[in-house]
C-alpha cells in the first residue's frame, strides 16, 4: 500500500465528496477565468476597430496605417498573437457590424474571436448575425458546429415544417414545439443514397446519435429505436423515442422513405396514443409526433393535419444535399485567418 493511499485511508468520511466540490469549484473559476480573458480581448479588438474607423472616416486615414499599425503593434507586443494587417481589418470590420458597445458586451463579447470572424465572413444582414450569435450563446456551439449550422440554412429551416402545434398546444408551448421542428432535416453526415431504406436510415441515425441530436436541436434526448409497445395481443413498435427536456413532453419519430400520405398520420397518432397511456407520466405533457418523409406536398400535408386533435409535424429529410451556391464563399477560411493570425511577425 502506497503512503498515498495509506493518507487517503485516515480521512474523515466526508474528504472524498468535499474534494471532489473543491475540484468543480476549481473547474468552474477556471471556465470563468478563460471567458473573463476572451471578453476583454474581443473588447479589446472591438475599441481598436472603432479608432480605427473613427480616424479613417474624421481624419482620411488609408489603408496604409494598417499596414503601419500592424507592424508596430507586433513590434511592442512581439508575444501577442493577432495584430496581422488582416486581423485589423477584422476588427474595423467587426466595430463596423456591431457599433453598439452595451450589446458587444453582453452578447458577442461572450462569443470567442474565431466565431465572431465566422459571422463576419458569412453574413452582411446585422439580423442573421445576431439570430446566430444569440443560438451559438444558447447552445455553446464549437466554431465548427456553427459553421455547420450556417450552412446547413438553421435559421430558414427551424420553424418550417407543418405543424398543428398552435390549435393543439396551449401557449407558449406551441411556439416553442414549432421552433424545434424543421423543415428539411439534413441527414448527408449518414452517407446513404437517396434509395436508402426507413430501417436502414434509423439504425443509421442511431449509430449517430450525437450527430442527429445535434440536427435535431436543442432539448432532444434519445429514448429507444424499435421501442415495444404492447397494445392488446399485439406488439407494435416505434421508430425512434424521444423526450424533450424544455417541452417536459415525449417525441415520437415516425420515418416514412417515400412522399407524405395522409394514412401515415393514423399510424403516427395510434402510437403517441400509446406512448400516453404506457410511458408518459404525470407530470409529462402530451406526446407529440414527427413524421419525417422524403418529400410531401405542403398543401396535401395541411389538410391532413386539419382535423388532427394531436399535436403533430410532418417535415421532409435530406440525405444527401450540396451546399447550395449562394451559401459558398470565396472569402478565407478559419485556417487561413488562423495561419494569418500566427504568421511572421516581421
Amino acid at each position: 500500500m502506497t503512503k498515498q493511499q495509506i493518507a487517503l485511508e485516515t480521512m474523515p468520511p466526508q474528504y472524498t465528496d468535499w474534494l471532489i466540490e473543491l475540484k468543480q469549484r476549481i473547474h468552474t473559476a477556471q471556465q470563468r477565468a478563460s471567458l473573463r480573458v476572451n471578453q476583454e480581448l474581443v473588447l479589446l479588438y472591438w475599441q481598436i476597430g472603432q479608432d480605427i474607423l473613427t480616424r479613417q472616416a474624421q481624419q482620411g486615414w488609408g489603408a496604409k496605417v494598417i499596414e503601419r499599425l500592424a507592424h508596430d503593434l507586433r513590434t511592442a507586443f512581439p508575444k501577442m498573437k493577432g495584430f496581422s494587417p488582416r486581423n485589423l481589418k477584422y476588427m474595423r470590420t467587426f466595430a463596423e457590424a456591431w457599433p453598439d458597445l452595451e450589446f458587444v458586451q453582453q452578447a458577442v463579447a461572450q462569443l470567442p474571436w474565431g466565431h465572431n470572424l465566422v459571422l463576419l465572413d458569412k453574413f452582411n444582414n446585422t439580423e442573421m448575425r445576431t439570430w446566430y450569435a444569440q443560438k451559438t450563446i444558447e447552445n455553446n456551439w464549437s466554431r465548427n458546429v456553427l459553421v455547420m449550422q450556417i450552412e446547413s440554412g438553421l435559421l430558414e429551416r427551424q420553424g418550417a415544417a407543418v405543424t398543428n402545434f398552435e390549435a393543439t398546444l396551449p401557449k407558449p408551448n406551441s411556439d416553442l414545439a414549432r421552433e424545434s421542428i424543421k423543415d428539411p432535416y439534413r441527414f448527408d453526415f449518414l452517407d446513404l443514397t437517396d434509395e436508402a431504406q426507413e430501417r436502414e436510415i434509423e439504425h443509421a441515425l442511431v449509430q449517430h446519435v450525437t450527430q442527429f441530436l445535434l440536427e435535431l436541436g436543442a432539448g432532444f434526448a434519445f429514448v429507444g429505436r424499435q421501442v415495444l409497445l404492447q397494445v392488446g395481443e399485439e406488439e407494435f413498435f416505434i421508430d425512434l423515442l424521444f423526450y424533450h427536456l424544455k417541452l417536459r413532453c415525449y417525441v415520437v419519430i415516425e420515418l416514412k422513405a417515400g412522399k407524405f400520405k395522409p394514412e401515415h398520420l393514423g399510424q403516427l397518432g395510434f402510437y403517441m396514443i400509446a406512448v400516453d397511456k404506457q410511458v408518459k407520466a404525470e407530470p409529462d405533457n402530451a406526446t407529440i409526433g414527427l413524421l419525417l418523409c422524403k418529400s410531401k406536398d405542403k398543401v396535401v400535408a395541411e389538410y391532413a393535419l386539419g382535423d388532427k386533435t394531436q399535436p403533430m409535424g410532418i417535415a421532409e429529410y435530406k440525405l444527401v444535399e450540396s451546399l447550395p451556391e449562394n451559401l459558398k464563399t470565396n472569402l478565407p477560411s478559419i485556417e487561413q485567418i488562423e495561419r494569418e493570425l500566427q504568421g511572421d511577425k516581421a
